[in-house]
């Protein structure tokens, strides 16, 4: 999806579901601290139209990657073309004395645009 295009940033955040083992809810929350990182302000600046001309790669690392409702994900990103891709990471604390798991999620965001417009052509 972001072949030819330059990455302009990358953010991370980490999320936690602490009683409910819910991995969707963590890795929300992960998005959701990545993205509280990051203000896109630049692609504005350069007249560039923030829903069609960014792209953006979220990857969620949970221990149930089957257990993240993608499309959840997906919904909390504002801007650009989304694709979520959720692979085997985070991290399971298990209470066992309490009953329950806590569920630790990790989230790269990287965000693409062609930056090929506004390279300078000239030389030194």
């Amino acid at each position: 999806m972001s072949a030819g295009l330059d990455r302009v940033i990358l953010e991370m955040g980490s999320g936690v579901s602490l009683r409910s083992g819910d991995y969707t809810r963590a890795a929300c929350r992960a998005v959701d601290d990545a993205i509280h990182h990051s203000s896109l302000s630049f692609p504005s600046q350069l007249g560039m139209d923030l829903r069609r001309d960014l792209v953006i790669e979220v990857t969620i690392g949970v221990q149930d990657p089957g257990a993240v409702d993608a499309d959840a994900v997906a919904a909390l990103l504002p801007h650009g073309k989304v694709a979520v891709r959720v692979k085997k990471g985070g991290l399971n604390v298990p209470y066992d004395e309490q009953g329950y798991t806590t569920v630790i999620a990790s989230a790269a965001i990287a965000v693409f645009a062609d930056m090929a417009p506004y390279r300078g052509g000239g030389g030194a």
